[in-house]
């Protein structure tokens, strides 16, 4: 399948999605989605109450704990039989993720390992390695600090007016994102085998570093390793290119899921938000070019046009894994050397999540408006200090931007019960955030091939169909 018809496929897809999932929310799913948003109402409306009552030992108290288990039990049946439903069409976009993680972990691997024994010596890995962390962590305190600058001149949550809830009230969550137990946890592997099975990417990029390292400083015995490694990544992208014809078919499966469960509403009840993330996304988008164009010059432009159908598929999956494969081979096209590209790229998806760092500060502060709460300018500054540290050791964890919101919100005065405000619609934020993570890789390994003379003119003999 060529770049082109995919591209049209996935599109096709993308509508097909949209028309087929308005039809079942409106006509199939219709009544289960009623008593969900009828529950969700319900729930609020009990946990407002909770929050007024001052004597929590009265009987009117454990009543409304019992109505609001209740609804909540409520919420979950009728949840259950809307997945039930849509069982045919999230099946579609599973068996494509679950694909697409099977063959990324022994491709970030394997060619990380050869992108570092090729490198060489030491002292060429730190300084290769230098130079793509100087790139990743200008690029996150930039998505940070837009993040922030954005939030603070649209105010989106001003017009939310949430009341502030109880402290018994919460989400499902997790909220030890500080934890630096769990940071090591998610760096430094116990387990090679495990940290591949679980998809660990930052635990196997880790091992791949010293794996690389190892195999180039053996000299010639090492020369097996790496031809083996070179061989089997480019199987897994042999393989990649037969997964990838499934693309079309499995976006069309979630944006349906997406569309049946949410409607139209969500997208009107949260307009603001969602209208207002997206175009400081599109600035960030920008920004990001122009960083490369100062580089690549106009060749920034057509590194864009390269990647947009693996942006495409990141933004319609909801995740940027998806496109990992997609991105490595159209690198090697536009011209990096693959050495370069097999070093800078799997970094890139532990360290350099531009979208996902823009929408951790953009999302926080939110909270903060919606709830009527004032941050200094100098909290924000800690806050947002405090996300680029902790975001960096959750690749790979469901939900990690919410995680690392969780864990951060609640040192800041935030009620951690304001996550409720984002779930409904993190799926639709997921998507665009996911795009922009992979225009912030791919740019900054052209921007490292060129800073290293490894930026050749564009190839066209490589293909992974």
């Amino acid at each position: 399948m060529t770049k082109n018809k995919l591209t049209l496929f996935i599109f096709i897809a993308l509508v097909a999605g949209v028309i087929t999932g308005y039809i079942y929310n409106v006509k199939v799913i219709d009544k289960i989605n009623y008593n969900i948003s009828t529950a969700d109402a319900q729930i609020k409306a009990i946990d407002t109450r909770i929050v007024e009552m001052k004597d929590t030992t009265v009987a009117d108290f454990k009543t409304l704990k019992l109505q609001r288990a209740a609804q909540v039990t409520i919420r979950k049946t009728n949840d259950t039989l809307r997945e039930d439903k849509l069982t045919g069409f999230s099946v579609l976009s599973d068996i494509f993720l679950r694909l697409i993680k099977m063959v990324v972990a022994p491709l970030v691997f394997t060619t990380l390992v050869v992108g570092v024994a090729k490198v060489g010596d030491v002292a060429s890995v730190g300084r290769i390695g230098g130079k793509t962390m100087l790139w990743f962590l200008s690029a996150t305190l930039v998505s940070l600090l837009l993040g922030m600058l954005l939030v603070n001149l649209f105010e989106p949550g001003k017009a939310m007016h949430v009341p502030l809830p109880d402290s018994h009230l919460g989400t499902d969550i997790k909220t030890t994102g500080l934890s630096l137990r769990d940071f090591i946890s998610h760096v430094f592997p116990k387990s090679f085998i495990e940290a591949m099975a679980n998809n660990e990417i930052l635990q196997i990029v880790v091992f791949a570093l010293f794996f690389g390292v190892a195999t180039g400083a053996i000299g010639e015995k090492g020369t097996v390793v790496i031809k083996a490694m070179d061989a089997f990544a480019h199987v897994i992208l042999k393989i990649t290119g037969y997964v990838m014809k499934l693309a079309p078919i499995a976006v069309f499966g979630a944006i349906t899921v997406v569309i049946a469960k949410q409607g139209v509403g969500v997208l009107s009840t949260y307009a603001i938000f969602i209208s207002e993330f997206y175009f400081s996304l599109l600035i960030l988008w920008l920004v990001i070019i122009l960083a490369g164009f100062f580089v690549l010059r106009t060749r920034a432009f057509k590194l864009v046009n390269n990647i947009k159908d693996a942006m495409l598929v990141a933004f319609s999956t909801s995740t940027s894994e998806a496109a990992y494969p997609r991105v490595l081979i159209e690198l090697e096209k536009f011209g990096c050397n693959s050495k370069i590209v097999s070093f800078v790229l799997p970094l890139g998806y532990s360290f350099n999540l531009d979208g996902s760092m823009m929408y951790m500060t953009f999302a926080s502060l939110f909270l903060a408006q919606s709830y009527g709460i004032h941050l200094a300018f100098s909290q924000q500054l800690s806050m947002l200090l405090i996300l680029m540290l902790t975001s960096k050791g959750v690749a790979g964890v469901p939900r990690a931007s919410l995680v690392v919101i969780a864990g951060t919100i609640a040192a800041f005065g935030i009620p951690e019960a304001g996550l409720a405000l984002l779930i409904g619609i993190d799926p639709l934020l997921d998507m665009g955030r996911s795009a922009t993570n992979v225009l912030g890789n791919a740019m900054a390994t052209a921007v490292v091939s060129k800073w290293e003379g490894e930026l050749g003119p564009e190839k066209d003999d490589i293909e992974i169909d």
